[in-house]
Parts: structure tokens; sequence; C-alpha cells
């Protein structure tokens, strides 16, 4: 029979001393009282609990959002400690999940929404805040354009989150949030390529035969200006619609190139200003038939 293999004290020692430093480095970079078990299940630990490149990634991306997000629920009646927020594109729901574990979780009202088209990821989502015991968390099989008349939402929401929602989604999400009367929309798009696809087809025919349409010449310059022109009309609209906007980076650009942030808030004070700008960058750019619906301006404006 053969005998036993025993670890030596020393390496013993050695192993429990760097699990311990490992933990107590992953203790370092999260909130007190945040759920170990949820970053887990969202694989921003590993199932050691330890943070790896990637993770750590995410985790200060979401964080960052989430520090612009606490200062804009603290500005609502009671501290925001009856708010409800929607979370367009949720996917995994990283956003929602992390949102509730670090505010609404030690409140006694709030509720988040997760909004979401594939199936598995709503079943998903569902069976997690089941377990952890997140009460105040709904999520929803619908698109942005289903939502706004959802029986599942209320009538009004106060903060409308879409974090790298692809494309044409991050307007489906200012629509909802103007349908629903939201007091903050905060917007972090990615990959747009409705502009640039419109570009690619010479529409902006009143600039073609001038130098400006040297900014689109190159496909990679194509797909950048065409995202820079589509931020520029949807903050244009948000001020045409009654919001204050403030852009800013989420991140530093060496953590993701999707770095975009769009925060507004709703003053009710119409820009006329912005309307006219954004309907005169419209038909420069051959998109005027977005006017009658992605940019469709409210009356008085």
């Amino acid at each position: 029979m053969n005998a036993a293999v025993h670890t030596p004290p020393r390496k013993q020692g050695k192993a429990a001393a760097k699990e311990a430093q490992a933990a107590a480095e992953v203790l370092h970079e999260l909130r007190p009282g945040q759920s170990v078990e949820l970053l887990k299940e969202l694989h921003i630990l590993t199932r050691e609990g330890r943070l790896n490149q990637d993770s750590r990634r995410k985790l200060k991306q979401v964080y960052h959002l989430y520090q612009f997000i606490e200062k804009l629920l603290a500005e609502l009646p009671e501290r925001g400690a009856q708010a409800t927020l929607a979370d367009h594109g949720a996917g995994k729901s990283y956003l929602g999940f992390i949102i509730y574990d670090l505010f609404f979780k030690a409140l006694a009202g709030g509720h988040v929404y997760g909004i979401e088209t594939r199936a598995p990821l709503v079943e998903r989502s569902r069976d997690l805040a089941a377990r952890l015991g997140f009460e105040r968390m709904s999520f929803l099989h619908l698109s942005a354009a289903e939502a706004v008349h959802a029986a599942g939402l209320p009538a009004q929401i106060d903060i409308v989150t879409a974090l790298h929602a692809c494309d044409t989604a991050t307007d489906d999400a200012i629509a909802f949030g103007l349908a629903k009367q939201a007091r903050f929309m905060v917007l972090v798009p990615c990959c747009q390529a409705e502009v640039a696809a419109c570009l690619r087809q010479s529409k902006a025919l009143q600039l073609s035969r001038t130098p400006l349409a040297e900014l689109w010449r190159h496909p990679l310059h194509t797909r950048e200006i065409g995202s820079q022109i589509t931020n520029v009309l949807r903050c244009l609209y948000l001020e045409a619609s009654g919001y204050q906007v403030s852009v800013t980076e989420l991140v530093g650009w060496e953590h993701s190139l999707k770095n975009e942030l769009i925060v507004a808030r709703h003053t009710g004070q119409k820009k006329q200003s912005a309307a006219q700008r954004l309907t005169a960058l419209l038909e420069q750019f051959g998109l005027g038939e977005l006017l009658q619906t992605r940019f469709r301006l409210p009356p008085g404006t």
C-alpha cells in the first residue's frame, strides 16, 4: 500500500499565505457589503473568488458608471429610496445587479427593471435574483418599443440606463425614457452603424462636393465620423426634448473603445436652438427622414 502523500508544512504555509493575500486583494477591490456570490455568478470573480485582468477591467467599468448613477439617485426624493430604474439591453444584467446590490439592497423600497430581448438571459437573471433574494428586481423579455406600454412597468421611471446598447438600441432607450418621463438617462452607446451606412452611400449630398467629404472618404473614418455624428444628434435631440446633457468618458481608453458616456437630466426646458441645429444636421447629411421616426421633435420646438 502506498503511503499518503503529504505537502510539507512550509509549502502549506506559503500556499495559505498566497491565498490570504489574493483574498485580501479582492476585498480591497470590492465595496463594503458587496455580494461575493453575485460577482462569482456574473463571472467578475472566478470560482475561487479571484479577479483576473479581464474581470478587473469589467468591474472598474461598472463601478465607474455606478458612481454616476449613485449621485443621480441621491438627487431623487428621499435620496432615491423609492426610485425606479430601467436598464435597457440588460444582457446578463451586470449593471442592474451591481446597482441593486450596492444601493437598493439596503433599502426598503425602490425597484430595478432589466429589459432584454434574449429570453435565456432573462430567465438566467430571474433565477439569479431569486437565489440572491433580490426581491425588487424584475426582468422582462421585451424590446424597448414594447416596454413603453408593457403592463409590468410603471407609468413613470426615474432613471433609464443603456450600457453598450448597440446601434439604434440607444435611440430606442431614449424613446422609452421620453415616454416614461425619465428624470435621468445614462447612456453608453456602442457600434453605431446607421449614419455610417448613409455616408458610404453618399447621401450627404450637400457636403459631398466640399472638403468636408474627406471626413468619411476612408472606411475607418466613415465608421468613426458616423459614430460621432450619431451621438451629437442624440444630444441635440435630448436638449430639444427638455434635458440638460453632459458628455464625458466612462473609463480610460485602455479599458474600452466604447467609451462615451451621455448623461441627460430632465429640466423641462426644450431648447429651440437644439431643435434647429438637429434639423439642419439631419438635412445636410441626407437623414431628414429621421425627423419623422428616430428624432421626432416634440411639439413647440
